[in-house]
């Protein structure tokens, strides 16, 4: 068979071309179809339109109408998941939860591990450091083959490491085997890491350069400074990406004692969802519980100190102020959970339709974004509002904030405002159990902060039931204005001089962006 030439082929496409232009010309010059006038409840569709103007003609029957919103039954709650959780202990006193879920032949494996910042001591950053190393090699496998080997089995590995926990995480195929090598290598990695000389350097690089990068976002730095400011000496007022001073000095026999001390047996949590049975659940956890360092669990953080009102002004050559407000708050498994959390959906936490969002942005446009939420911990963790604001506009901004907290705090939500966030709540719900990663997070979470198995379910029926009054109740309890901390970051407020009613000259020195050095391309 012959081939086409070049030159050949050109002509022909040439000749295609030249063709469809005639066409559309002709086309172009024929009369067009009469329009048909748009069918309205007056006037019947032309017989002749055969494209298709109702659902009932895409799908071939009448479609129910749809219902008003305000029909729904609103004291129904929605159907929820039935979950059949289900705790043990190692024999080396490992907290173990577990669910069965046959959906799909997977498994996920959480651990985690009193190994957050708070158990840094005069270390910042070690915990971040040593969690960051668990996957960078051992004895005798390199971070690239720990890397492949996963990946050759289909399995995934993640790590973190926060102000409470480390954490590690593995998700893997059930099938015998994919899964046995998997969570052997899994094992060795969580168990055995080597903190190989050049991963050290590598990753303290990493971590210098992301407090660099820190200097330049005024958001990085007013949440250090809420922290440390409504946290002095006490562990959750260190930041966990560590100092400069104390990364550059930590030592691989730090890094060694850190990891046999608080990722040891006695200290962990294990939670599994997947498709093994009961039996396979109790091998597969004391597998892991023979694997790591033999120890007792941390001691529980201590409650902070309760701190004095106070407003911290950060100067920062920006456009735009970044405003925290806050104070500490409530640990996990506080009996007034359910209510703050409530509360909190109406006060900033549901975006569009709260009280911060419809008071800072709809009403004013004093912020693009305004939210509000608590964070439960070990120990009581803060509760804070958040947004960013035009700097002259600040003072307003806080004035809005304030009052609408206050309100708030002293009347409580409307009982419109309750129903609505109750049914927010109770339809999300079934969003944080849809998935066995979703799941397996929360049976991490109730063993680490020794809750009830059942916990899920209770806090559920504590929405249910919440009352206005209860809700009033929790936040006047919990978040007295005379603990209340403000941070702002951004371009220095003027100041009245009480003599000549001029501005006061600049006190503190101000973090321009322009100036700040710039940090390396890798970040951790």
């Amino acid at each position: 068979m012959k081939s086409i030439k070049p030159f050949a082929l050109l002509r022909w496409l040439l000749a295609i071309v030249a063709l469809g232009v005639m066409l559309a010309v002709l086309l172009k010059q024929s009369p067009a179809p009469e329009a048909q006038p748009k069918p309205t409840p007056d006037t019947a569709k032309p017989a002749n339109n055969p494209e298709p103007d109702t659902a009932e003609e895409v799908f071939g029957s009448p479609l129910p109408a749809l219902q008003s919103l305000e029909q729904l039954d609103l004291d129904t709650p929605p159907a929820r998941r039935g979950l059949d959780l289900q705790h043990w202990t190692t024999a080396q006193g490992t907290k173990v939860y577990y669910m069965r879920a046959e959906e799909l032949p997977m498994l996920d494996v959480q651990l985690l591990f009193a190994a957050g910042a708070s158990r840094d001591g005069d270390q910042p950053g070690l915990a971040m450091l040593t969690n960051a190393l668990l996957n960078e090699g051992t004895n005798n496998l390199s971070a690239d083959d720990i890397a492949s080997g996963f990946e050759r089995l289909g399995a995934e590995f993640s790590n973190g490491a926060y102000r409470d926990m480390g954490l590690v995480r593995l998700r893997s195929l059930t099938d015998s085997d994919k899964l046995e090598p998997a969570l052997a290598l899994f094992a060795q990695v969580l168990a055995q890491p080597a903190f190989p000389a050049k991963a050290v350097t590598r990753v303290r690089e990493q971590m210098l350069a992301g407090l660099q990068y820190r200097m330049q976002r005024p958001g990085s730095l007013a949440s250090e400074a809420f922290w440390s400011t409504l946290y002095p000496n006490h562990p959750y007022g260190n930041l966990p990406d560590g100092e400069a001073d104390s990364l550059k000095v930590i030592s691989r026999a730090d890094l060694q004692r850190f990891h046999q001390t608080y990722y040891a047996a006695g200290n962990a949590v294990i939670a599994l969802v997947g498709d093994i049975d009961r039996d396979q659940a109790e091998q597969l956890a004391q597998h892991l519980a023979d694997a790591l360092p033999e120890g007792q669990a941390a001691p529980t953080t201590p409650d902070p100190e309760p701190v004095a009102a106070t407003q911290k002004q950060i100067d920062f050559n920006s456009e735009q102020t970044q405003v925290i407000v806050g104070q500490q708050g409530i640990k996990r498994g506080d009996p007034d959970y359910a209510a703050l959390y409530l509360g909190n959906q109406i006060l900033g936490g549901s975006g569009f339709g709260s009280r911060l969002m419809e008071q800072v942005r709809e009403k004013r446009g004093l912020a693009y974004s305004v939210s509000s939420g608590f964070t439960p911990m070990q120990a009581p963790g803060p509760f804070s509002i958040s947004l960013q604001t035009r700097s002259d506009q600040t003072e307003l901004a806080l004035e809005v904030v304030n009052s609408t907290l206050d309100d708030f705090i002293a009347k409580g939500p409307t009982q419109a405002e309750l129903v609505r966030a109750k049914q927010q709540i109770l339809g999300e719900f079934p969003l944080s159990t849809a998935s066995n990663s979703a799941i397996v997070s929360q049976l991490a979470a109730i063993g680490f902060y020794n809750l009830p198995l059942n916990n899920m379910q209770l806090f559920l029926d504590q929405v249910q039931a919440l009352t206005v009054e209860q809700i009033q109740a929790a936040f006047a309890a919990h978040l007295d204005p005379a603990h209340r901390v403000t941070i702002t970051v951004g371009p220095p407020q003027p100041e009245e001089d009480a003599t000549s009613g001029e501005s006061a000259p600049e006190a503190t020195e101000t973090a321009s962006e322009n100036d700040a050095t710039k940090p390396a391309e890798t970040k951790p």
